[in-house]
């Protein structure tokens, strides 16, 4: 499947990829769920990261920004009004999204925000450009 991209970049430089997944979605807010979908996304970062870009992911930024914002459980009214809208702000920053793992209303929102803003958006790891392969440094 090839990548979609509104508009051209060239995608032998390093990117910034948001890694747009599930969080909350499928886990009835069970913290061990949720910790297994942020487990996978960062694993998946650290893929990214091994290709020679650099992966983010909205989680990174909008947890402590909730907790010092005074967020004190998943869904109060700080987790709404940060937490997806953190991620959203996120995707400016970023060449590229890539959409990971299963249902999610969020990661399809992300998605969506990056088309809407002309990124790259990948749905599959094997369409992000290794870099390290190409790579002159030792």
């Amino acid at each position: 499947m090839n990548p979609v991209q509104a508009n051209p970049v060239q995608t032998n430089q390093p990117q910034m990829i948001l890694v747009a997944g599930p969080y909350r979605s499928g886990t009835n807010d069970q913290p061990e769920l949720i910790q297994k979908n942020v487990e996978f996304m960062s694993e998946i970062a650290l893929k990214i990261y091994a290709l020679g870009h650099l992966p983010v992911l909205g989680e990174w930024f909008a947890l402590p920004l909730i907790e010092t914002a005074g967020g004190k459980e998943l869904g109060d009214k700080v987790f709404t009004e940060m937490f997806h809208p953190v991620a959203v702000r996120l995707v400016d920053f970023c060449t590229a999204v890539l959409r990971m793992g299963e249902e999610s209303t969020g990661a399809d929102e992300m998605v969506k925000t990056g088309v809407d803003r002309g990124k790259i958006i990948y749905r599959d790891l094997s369409e992000i450009p290794n870099l390290q392969a190409v790579s002159t440094h030792p």
